[in-house]
């Protein structure tokens, strides 16, 4: 059976009224990667507004590894509303919140004592580690890496690369923050094997620590294990576990932004467990709650403790309803079963891309872990120049079809899939099917 089922063109008549409506009462500043006006959605299919069916790559980015309106996290939600939506942690004890964290100080990586403190959003999740590691170390700086997106509050948005999308006219920023390249394997230095490159990544991280900042004065190294925003790019594990070494020499506190790469989304709960080395605190969001907006920061008990009573906290931080959808989404992604699917998932898109990349001289690279994938398309495979163009065509004539995708990398000139892992296999085939169709008209313009 055909999944996408299109009655309309997308949008139809009815999306385009409610398009109308948001360009007049939204800002325009905020930006949409396809011209679906959603109705309702379950596991992997969208159908908007004019009842056309359309399949979803994109997960909210990220945010809905196991699917949309699950059985068993709408339920939760149902029976927690009807008991209480909100009383507020900072005045009352709220017991989701309690299971939750508990859930996560489980789950996370590393056999020592942890706790955790719960919040709204991945920005929000950030800011607080980093102010915690701050309190804690008693320092002020922040090393963090080009390609990194962390959030858009002032701290995020001042440790948030790619400047033209997210920061221009915003500054200005924190400052103590210090930047520096981080290894990309596809646009390695020309002539140096992967082993030679991290090498020569790792030579440069002890160079900006002569350079840039004295490690002593480092409060916090934060760096997400595979960078999403940036483009899908696999932190290598020798280069984590210097960061690591690193840390664990000098007092620095390392903070794992896991809120795009975890939940599942490569095959283990936490995209750092690849790498076997644990973090001293980890940031989550995105799909540990399923579409509800809550995210967490888990950690070392005594980092966690560090700040005085009444130092952390807010108003929304922990909502019930939302911690009760955390709890139900997190049992599902932590479950063998789950991890198991998301491999699956991710071996057929990577046994497919890998085809489409000896097929389509657009594709420069495709990449990723488990069911975190990526294209990144070029104008020449040689000079490797980034085509942003082509990725926007490729992404408009995919929705065009019933397909919905959303853009990635530093140069935006990549297409990242974040289906949910629930997705069937005939789902995830025919998806791609779209997928290549307009990847290869793409191409054949480009001849």
């Amino acid at each position: 059976m055909q999944h996408i089922q299109l009655k309309t063109s997308i949008p139809g008549p009815k999306g385009l009224e409610v398009l109308e409506r948001r360009k007049n009462a939204l800002p325009s500043g905020l930006a949409k990667s396809t011209e679906v006006v959603v109705e309702r959605a379950e596991g992997a299919v969208v159908y908007d507004v004019d009842g056309n069916r359309l399949l979803d790559f994109a997960g909210g980015i990220g945010m809905i590894n196991v699917g949309h309106c699950n059985e068993n996290v709408v339920n939760a939600i149902k029976v927690q509303v009807d008991k209480y939506i909100h009383t507020c942690s900072l005045v009352t004890t709220i017991e989701p919140y309690i299971e939750l964290a508990e859930l996560l100080n489980t789950v996370t990586p590393g056999n020592f004592p942890k706790k955790t403190l719960l919040a709204n959003s991945g920005s929000e999740a950030v800011e607080n580690a980093v102010n915690i590691a701050k309190y804690f170390t008693k320092r002020n700086a922040v090393l963090c890496f080009e390609g990194a997106y962390h959030g858009r509050t002032l701290l995020t948005l001042s440790l948030t690369s790619k400047y033209a999308l997210f920061k221009k006219g915003m500054g200005s920023f924190v400052s103590d923050i210090y930047r520096i390249p981080a290894p990309n394997m596809y646009r390695r230095i020309d002539g140096m094997s992967d082993e030679q490159y991290i090498r020569y990544c790792i030579k440069q991280l002890e160079i900006a620590f002569i350079s840039q900042v004295d490690p002593d004065a480092l409060a916090a190294i934060i760096i997400e294990p595979v960078q999403g925003e940036g483009g899908f790019l696999p932190i290598p594990k020798e280069y984590l576990q210097k960061i690591r070494d690193v840390c664990h020499k000098h007092g620095i506190v390392m903070i794992a932004d896991e809120i795009q790469s975890g939940a599942g989304r490569t095959g283990k709960l936490f995209a750092i467990e690849h790498s076997g080395v644990v973090p001293d605190m980890i940031c989550s969001a995105k799909s540990i709650g399923a579409g509800m907006p809550v995210s967490a920061v888990t950690g070392r008990a005594e980092i966690m403790d560090a700040p005085h009573l009444g130092g952390v906290g807010g108003t929304y931080g922990g909502s019930p309803v939302a911690c009760v959808a955390a709890i139900e989404a997190i049992k599902i992604l932590k479950s063998e079963s789950f991890l198991q699917r998301a491999n699956e998932a991710g071996e057929i898109i990577r046994t497919t891309l890998e085809v489409w990349k000896e097929k389509y001289k657009i594709i420069g690279d495709v990449r990723g872990i488990g069911a975190m994938r990526l294209v990144e398309f070029v104008k020449d495979r040689n000079t490797k120049e980034p085509d942003m163009e082509v990725a926007l065509e490729i992404i408009k004539d995919a929705a065009s079809k019933g397909l919905i995708l959303i853009r990635a990398g530093l140069f935006s000139n990549c297409i990242r899939l974040l289906p949910p892992i629930v997705i069937t296999d005939e789902q995830l085939q025919e998806g791609l099917s779209v997928f290549e169709s307009a990847v290869k008209r793409a191409d054949e313009k480009r001849e």
